[in-house]
């Protein structure tokens, strides 16, 4: 009978009804509602899903997947990984550095940790691994032609980056967030899922659950959230200007670009070189015609399995004890707002614009400038299209499009030198 009633007590049925676990099952609804969204409404199903059931599995009592511990401070401690115990001095010394009570709540000293299957995963986040490889995917599939056809699009792009640094200024006037919060909530506006999780890895990993479940919603609701605001700030007029075919970019141009561009930005940005190096290498691997095997890796079978690994391991950060806070809800808030003025910022550059070029550019294009790709390029020529069914601004707004990339990664090697 003893026997029994101690499996009775291990189980995680038993755990749901210790104190604290109410926040466990509310954490498995809102996973739930999120396998709901990227199953059935299909927002983002290839993200969404892997991170929705890492936030479920996360969440189950006693299931011992992730341990928040083992990365309490924002450092890994490799010592515990190797089976150390922990000390009194050291759950001391987190308590002093400020990491939360309900993180400390769940050891007790001279406890070893049983490494789990996310906290080995985990490791390719915090190491900035796994957003770097992203990156490279994401360069094997964007086409740079638009943005070298037309380089005022580059503008267009930097201007959509305003809603990164408004927000981080919102964050800090709130009192919520330290700086390097700030600018971790701040890079949501870059509407750019890898960017947001290697700038919070760095700077703010104790939000890095939250802010990446808001960042890849946001991205999901684009087209919900852009139409209203690109419509609010233009004209009918303006939305039916028709811009000229852009012309065709030589294979030369497309090789020489990745190249040109890394070098640029590693030596005006070092912080941001492992995503823009990345980022072009992936490009290259497309453009040069002699890779094609390792393009074809890059886009399908490497992408694939980070992409798994990376949803799984951001969806077990949104523990109950970190998730559910005050801070949770300002950063939902805020990651509204950093979209609004981002694709703000887009348009209105276009429209300033408009008043010293002859050839006038169609302000919808600048809602690119978010790099949502290729979303908001799509959201752009919809717009378009319903007030003049023969406008074409698709290729163009992928200008502004492929360019907010290049610019969320540059805004993030800047955050990342003023608060890492």
């Amino acid at each position: 009978m003893e026997a029994i009633l101690n499996f009775i007590n291990s189980t995680g049925f038993a755990q749901f009804f210790t104190g604290g676990n109410w926040k466990c099952i509310l954490m498995i609804g809102i996973a739930c509602f999120l396998l709901f969204l990227g199953i059935v409404k299909k927002f983002e199903p290839l993200l969404l899903v892997p991170i929705a059931f890492g936030m479920l599995i996360t969440n189950l009592p006693g299931a011992g997947m992730f341990h928040e511990i083992l990365f309490a401070g924002g450092h890994i401690h490799w010592d515990l990984f190797g089976g150390a115990p922990i000390t009194a001095e050291f759950l001391k010394e987190l308590s002093a550095a400020g990491v939360a009570d309900t993180v400390l709540a769940t050891v007790t000293a001279g406890q070893s940790i049983s490494v789990g299957l996310v906290d080995i995963l985990y490791l390719g986040i915090k190491l900035g691994i796994y957003p770097c490889l992203i990156f490279m995917g994401v360069g094997a599939m964007t086409d740079f032609g638009p943005l070298i056809a037309n380089p005022k699009s580059l503008l267009l792009g930097a201007a959509a980056q305003v809603g990164i640094f408004l927000t981080y200024v919102g964050c800090r006037l709130s009192g919520l967030f330290t700086g390097a919060e700030a600018a971790s909530v701040g890079i949501i506006g870059g509407a750019d899922g890898p960017t947001a999780l290697f700038v919070t890895a760095m700077l703010a990993p104790a939000l890095l659950g939250p802010i990446a479940v808001s960042a890849y919603s946001y991205m999901a609701l684009v087209p919900v959230i852009q139409p209203p605001i690109m419509k609010l700030l233009t004209t009918e007029k303006e939305r039916q200007i028709v811009m000229r075919p852009l012309r065709e970019v030589s294979k030369r141009e497309k090789i020489i670009f990745p190249i040109v561009v890394t070098i640029f930005v590693a030596l005006l940005v070092p912080s941001a070189a492992p995503l823009i190096a990345c980022l072009m290498l992936g490009n290259l691997f497309k453009e040069c015609g002699v890779t094609e095997r390792l393009s074809k890796t890059v886009q399908n079978e490497l992408m694939n399995i980070v992409t798994i690994f990376l949803g799984v391991s951001v969806g077990a950060t949104a523990t109950g004890a970190t998730f559910l806070s005050v801070k949770t809800l300002g950063i939902m808030l805020m990651g509204v707002v950093a979209f609004a003025c981002g694709t703000a910022g887009g348009v209105l550059l276009a429209k300033f614009m408009n008043l010293f070029l002859k050839e006038k550019i169609n302000p919808l294009i600048g809602s690119a400038g978010v790099s949502a790709v290729p979303m908001a390029a799509r959201v752009s020529q919809k717009v378009g299209q319903q007030y003049n069914p023969g406008n074409f601004l698709l290729m163009h707004a992928m200008g502004p499009n492929v360019a907010g990339v290049i610019g969320s990664a540059i805004a993030a090697g800047v955050l990342i030198s003023l608060f890492g």
